[in-house]
Formats: C-alpha cells, structure tokens, sequence
C-alpha cells in the first residue's frame, strides 16, 4: 500500500460530486467543519450542478473529479453525496497522476466504487461521513473523521452484538455497501478479500436481495481465506407479504458458517448516524469477544 499523508492545518480539501447532485448551500455546514480543523473546502465544478438526479453530466463529474485527482495542492477529497452515478464515470477517470502522489478520497454509500477501485490501486481510502449528512451525524462520527484525516489513533470498542461469531483476526480492511461490491463482481474493481478482512453495510434493500448478493460474494471467492468479516449498518430492510424468514443477521451466519473466521455485527458504521470513520486498505486488528468487540487500526506511517 502506498499510503497518503495525514493531514495537517492549512490543507485544501476538494469537495465534488461524483454521483448525486449538491447545492453550495448545503456545503455550508461541511466547509464550517473543515474550518474549525484549520482547513480549507475548495469546491468542484460539480457542486451546484443539476442533471436530473446527478450533480452534473458524467462528463463533467468526471471532469471535476480528474482535476482534483491530479492538483498537487489539494490533499483529500470529499464526495458531497451518493445515491448512484460513480460507476458512470470511473472508467473516464486517469489515476496516473494519483498513484505516484495519493491522497485521501473520503465518503461512503456509492462511493464504494472509488474505494474499491484505488485498493486495486494498492492506495487507502476512507470510509465516513459526507458533506450530504454531516447536519444529521453525530459528534462520535464527526471525531472519528478528523482522527482519520490527522493520522490519529483509530480504536474503537463497542458491545458485542448476541449473534456474534467470537475470534481474533488480524489483516487489511477492505469493502463498503455491500450492493455496490456486489455490482463490481467481474470487474477489474472487484476486490481481493484473501487474507483481508471484510467490511459490509447496506441500506432499502429486500431481505431476498441481502440474500443473492451474499451468496454471490461467496461464489465469487470472497469468504475463502477471509480472515474476519465486519458488518455494519444493516438498515431499513424490507420483507415480502410472504417472509423471506430470515433477517440480514441470520442471512449472513447461515451462508458464512462453514468459515471459521469471527464476524462483529452492528459495528457503528454505514447509513447510520454514528458512521464511524474507516481507514480502508489499512491493517486493523479485529478481536470479536463475548462482550466486547474491538477494532483497531495500524498508523500506516505516512
């Protein structure tokens, strides 16, 4: 992995939109915050765009996000929102200039395409809050992100949930919205999960589609050789008239448990208020006891 730098006071965070559509106004409470951190937001192109659901059109999301990508003088950029759209313009997008000097891309949702395209990249990203809900978050998330961004300790502990599969594992953290790793089966962006640990959230989706996607990972590779498996916010599901008869924590134990490795369920992050910020790409030690679950992160050096 070739980490990005932490940041420090004075450095410029892009803020754009790579999916759905953002108003400046709404970025108000997302600068106020980089602010109070001593940085600064500069806003893409794309913030204030309107092509129907899009911030933008994929040429100009692309655009905005290629120039970000490749300014020397911005150090990490935030996605505004997600809903859907990054896929339409990741193969438009040049990383030449971000792999020989990375920097953070932050969000989450629909952005688990970017985070899975830069960990085929061997470069970290981070898992978090978004400009979109910082009014609704809560101050835990809040903190966490600025730990991320400064190269803080992350550490977290949390109460067991009562379906956990206890265990210690340790190794890089990897994943995002389970439907969009689920859309990149196939793909050059599809992820490597041998060795790693997997990390799952998801938001609307019928318990029959938590159901299929699952048993696609699996299909796919996705469990063999897994070390740990985290899952976060499984939220808002649905059910048919007719019961699906299991919910996401049932779907999930039953199709992993013919695998040894531990599984934390109800981890603080995904659609969630307390969206935790996660270091992905980063080696994170995962120990899954009776009543307390930890998850913490290596510094990664940089």
């Amino acid at each position: 992995m070739k980490q990005p730098h932490y940041l420090k006071k004075g450095d410029q965070v892009a803020l754009v939109c790579t999916a759905r559509k953002f108003t400046k106004e709404a970025c108000e409470p997302a600068i106020q915050l980089l602010a109070s951190w001593g940085l600064k937001a500069v806003l893409g192109d794309t913030i204030g765009k309107d092509n129907f659901q899009l911030g933008g059109t994929d040429e100009e999301r692309a655009a905005d996000l290629q120039q970000m990508l490749d300014r020397a003088d911005i150090k990490a950029i935030w996605i505004a929102r997600g809903g859907y759209g990054t896929v339409r313009i990741l193969d438009k997008l040049d990383f030449t200039a971000f792999i020989k000097a990375p920097k953070w891309i932050v969000g989450f949702s629909d952005i688990t395409v970017l985070h899975s395209h830069v960990n085929t990249l061997q470069i970290p990203s981070i898992h978090a809050i978004m400009p979109f809900t910082v009014p609704n978050t809560i101050e835990s998330a809040v903190v966490s992100l600025r730990k991320a961004l400064f190269g803080e300790t992350l550490s977290y502990e949390i109460p067991s949930h009562p379906a956990n599969k206890t265990g210690q594992a340790s190794g890089e953290l990897v994943g995002g919205n389970l439907s969009i790793l689920y859309s990149l089966l196939g793909s050059a962006t599809s992820l490597d999960t041998k060795g790693k640990i997997l990390y799952i959230e998801d938001l609307d989706e019928y318990l029959y589609h938590i159901d299929r996607m699952m048993y696609n990972l699996k299909r796919n590779g996705y469990f063999e050789g897994l070390q740990g498996m985290v899952v976060g916010g499984m939220t808002d599901m649905y059910d048919n008239a007719i019961p699906f008869g299991f919910d996401a924590v049932q779907i999930i134990l039953d199709i992993t448990k013919e695998y040894a490795f531990p599984v934390c369920f109800d981890f603080p992050a995904g659609h969630v208020q307390d969206n935790r910020a996660l270091r992905l790409g980063q080696q994170v030690v995962l120990a899954v006891e009776k009543e307390r679950t930890s998850l913490t992160f290596s510094d990664g050096g940089a």
